[in-house]
This record gives C-alpha cells, structure tokens and sequence, in this order.
C-alpha cells in the first residue's frame, strides 16, 4: 500500500542531539525521510525542524503515530503539527473593493501553485462577487455597516465556521479585526500590508511614501494580531522607486509586491513552512 506523504513540523527548547533524536523517532516507525529542515535560535535556546516524510514498509497508520508522537513531544516540550500532504488546508479569502491580490490568488490557486481547498470569498462589498463567481468559487456579502461592526465580525466568524475554515486570508480586507477574532485565529489569519513593516503602518502607506521621498518601497505578508499591522512576519517584498514616481506609480509598484510577498507568505503557511515564536517568525523557505 502507498501511503501519502507526512509533513511533521516541530520546535522545542534546544538541547543537543535534537535532530538525530527526531529522526531517529521517524526511523523507527518506518517513515523515510525525504527533506529536512533545521534551525537553532542560540539566543531563545529554541529549535526548530520541518520533515517531509515518506510512509514505507511496516507503517502502523497515522493514528498511532499521533499517540508515538504526542508522547514524544511531552517529553521534549513541544509545540508540533502533523499532516498528510495530501490533505488541504480548507481557505477562505477577506476582501472588501481592491481586486488584485484576490485576482492573483485565484489565479495561483486553480493553476496548482497553492495547495489549498478555497472554500470561499468573503466581502464587505460585492464589487469583487463577479471575479469570484468566474472561478466558480462561493461569494458571501456580509456589509461591514457604520456603527455596527460588532454584528459584522460576528456574521464573518460563524461564516468561517460554517465553512470550517483552516487559514484565512486578509486580500486587502482594510478592515481592523477585532481583538477576540485576532486571538481566535492566531497563527491562522494572513494579511498583506501594503508597506514594509515597521515603516509606515496603518493607513496611506504609500501617500506616507511618497511624501517621505523613499527609495524602496514594498509589502509585507504577517500574520493578524490585536495590535495593528504589527504581527509576526511571513514575507516582503521590494521595489526601487524613482524620484520622478507619482503617486499612483507607487500604488501601481506597491501592487505587484502585495501580490508576490501575499502569495509567498500563504504558499509557506499551507506547506507547514512557517514556525511563530513570540513576535518573530522562522520560514524555511524552498
């Protein structure tokens, strides 16, 4: 019987013979292993490993390796998932007017580049209902009223369990989520800032740009938090800027780096690629 691959992602306070003692672990219940990645935060103390594995002879099930596993990690003090690779992560998309990122994303998912089940778009308006209709991908309008944004995150939040959704994805949503659905989905909540965090947070980033005169402008791809456009880092991207750029060149380079760093940083949260350790991140990137 061939068996799907396992993606196996750990991390755990550092202490020597850490990978053989992982490995060694994956060896024992039959599992070859296929890529490994590995990285020690001599500062923290702290590592961290991402395994691709490959199921062979007497493999006792995924079942039983969860309880191996669980044990294992216990002792170790261990934060870990574990999944087949074949099993897709259930996404669905926020946006609310700005189309390119979901156009984007859309793109890459039905062309194979995002290993992703979408099970939907959300929008506060239904400017962007057509792009999804197109992929034939469900669109729900939930209206983010003035006064009332309360009742909105609620209906977005039993919509993304009805859907039972795993990762979802802030496509230029321009709305601040609220602190309960910030903690709900930490770790599982992507956004796309259109600045190179730290610089130039919150709103009219590239107004802020223009005006500072920048060389470099760019995106960045993190996870959601309470704190607004401060969470941990997945990816960014970079472009030159001129001095004779206007403003609406700016937002014409911004874009094209929104849509790459959004990409990027979803396609290595989907991979198991992604480790969040207090404010920062560790991406093993391919």
């Amino acid at each position: 019987m061939n068996h799907p691959e396992i993606l196996l992602k750990l991390s755990c306070p550092d202490r020597v013979g850490l990978l053989a003692e992982v490995t060694g672990f994956c060896a024992a219940r039959s599992l070859n292993l296929l890529e490994a990645h590995q990285f020690t935060d001599n500062e923290a103390g702290w590592f961290f490993t991402r395994l691709r594995l490959q199921p062979v002879g007497g493999f006792a099930g995924m079942e039983t390796l969860r309880e191996d596993l669980a044990s294992c990690a216990s002792k170790l003090e261990a934060e870990w998932t574990l999944r087949e690779r074949t099993t897709r992560p259930r996404a669905a998309i926020l946006v609310s007017r700005e189309g390119h990122c979901l156009a984007d994303l859309l793109w890459r998912w039905r062309s194979g580049d995002l290993d992703m089940d979408l099970v939907g778009v959300i929008g506060n308006h239904r400017d962007l209902e057509p792009v999804a209709r197109r992929e034939g991908v469900p669109f729900v309008h939930l209206p983010m009223e003035p006064g009332d944004r309360a009742a909105a995150f609620a209906a977005i939040k039993r919509q993304l369990n009805e859907w039972r959704t795993e990762v979802a994805v802030l496509a230029r949503f321009m709305q601040i989520v609220p602190p309960d659905l910030c903690a709900r989905w930490a770790g599982r909540m992507i956004n796309i800032h259109h600045s190179f965090l730290p610089a130039f947070a919150g709103a009219q980033p590239y107004r802020q740009a223009h005006q500072r005169g920048v060389k470099l402008i760019g995106a960045t791809c993190h996870y959601v938090t309470a704190e607004l456009d401060a969470g941990p880092i997945i990816d960014q991207e970079v472009t030159r800027v001129e001095h004779f750029h206007s403003m609406p060149d700016l937002v014409r380079l911004g874009q094209d780096c929104e849509r790459l760093a959004l990409f990027r940083g979803l396609r290595y949260h989907l991979e198991e690629r992604v480790f969040v350790h207090g404010e920062r991140t560790v991406v093993f990137r391919d």
